[in-house]
């Protein structure tokens, strides 16, 4: 699977595809800063960067507003956007592969919402771990839907397609009758942000809470990154992968509790955004190929530079408003989730 990228029109692809989405992403951050209620130039944005960084420029504001906007506003949302979008497409990228279906992603298989409903029940009852209580519970959510789509929808070494997406629908259905029920209990305070939950925004994003999302993504991505070349092996079959000395079920749990972590540091903070992890990975994988390495790396930049575009969307499709991004990629991810349903279903002669 790497001998294709190996080849100088492999590396060309690669490579396009790396400058392309750097370039968007850059682009995106610096639109993002620039874009707002209070006008800030692009000087500005970099006079500020270079300030912080010690490096005394005439770009830098000269009104403290300026900077207060820049780093207390825009620069967590910015950063927050980035690894929320990069943790949910590298989740969705594991998900397909320790499932083997392109179909499998964490808010179509029910695994954001339950770590949404984790999150809720910790925000409502107070409940604290070392201050990380809401991140926590997300973990349990999440992990505990992601075994239970693993136990009902694998049989035979195999995903059937309408197991998966059943198992999705019963586990959504599920976290949100919980949800609602947490609903019922809450005050107004906590029901507030379970509301925020369930539509997902990345609005009043804090640095505090982008010191949590960020070690998790780099802790996920790193474990992931370590274990492509076993997913490699796994998407040759399980027979081969055993047969090439791949403890295959070890493996499978692994990947199931980085999935269940990543999509809990997106969801603690962000609520639920569907579809991210579903459509990065699969157009990823169309242009570089199966293989994890490449596939890993590029769905973590290009799942941030596509949440980075859609919050900016968000705060600029209707004036004096605020969307919920989770409207938004649900808005874009369904019609591509129908059509690649179509598809697998065509390709494999029926639904099984």
């Amino acid at each position: 699977m790497s001998d294709t990228l190996a080849t100088p029109a492999g590396v060309l692809r690669r490579s396009a595809l790396a400058l392309t989405l750097l370039a968007l992403l850059v682009a995106g951050v610096l639109v993002s800063a620039v874009t707002g209620q209070l006008d800030i130039s692009a000087g500005e944005v970099w006079g500020s960067i270079l300030d912080r960084l010690g490096f005394s420029t005439a770009l830098a504001p000269e009104e403290d507003v300026v900077d207060a906007t820049l780093w207390v506003v825009r620069f967590p949302r910015i950063a927050m956007a980035i690894a929320v979008g990069a943790s949910l497409a590298v989740g969705g990228a594991l998900m397909q592969a320790v499932f083997g279906n392109p179909l499998a992603e964490p808010g179509v298989v029910g695994v954001s919402s339950g770590a949404a409903l984790g999150a809720s029940i910790a925000i409502v009852f107070g409940i604290q771990f070392a201050g990380g209580g809401v991140a926590a519970l997300a973990f349990v959510g999440g992990l505990l839907a992601t075994l239970l789509v693993y136990a009902v929808a694998r049989a035979g070494g195999r995903t059937e397609v309408v197991t998966l997406l059943l198992t999705g629908i019963a586990i959504n259905a599920f976290a949100q009758a919980g949800l609602a029920f947490v609903l019922f209990l809450a005050d107004t305070a906590s029901r507030e942000q379970i509301v925020f939950w369930q539509l997902g925004s990345l609005a009043g994003s804090l640095w505090s809470e982008v010191v949590v999302v960020a070690p998790l993504l780099l802790v996920g991505m790193v474990a992931a990154v370590v274990l492509s070349r076993q997913l490699d092996v796994l998407a040759l079959g399980e027979r081969n992968a055993r047969h090439l000395g791949v403890d295959v079920e070890a493996l499978r749990i692994v990947v199931i509790v980085l999935v269940a972590l990543l999509t809990a540091a997106a969801v603690a903070f962000a609520g639920i955004i569907a579809f991210v992890g579903l459509v990065v990975p699969h157009i990823i994988r169309m242009v570089l190929g199966p293989a994890h390495r490449g596939l890993l790396w590029a769905s973590a930049v290009g799942g941030a530079t596509l949440l980075l575009w859609a919050d900016l969307l968000t705060r600029t499709l209707v004036d004096g408003s605020d969307l919920p991004i989770g409207m938004l990629t649900a808005l874009v991810g369904g019609p591509f989730f129908f059509g690649l349903l179509y598809q697998q279903r065509r390709k494999s002669g029926g639904w099984m």
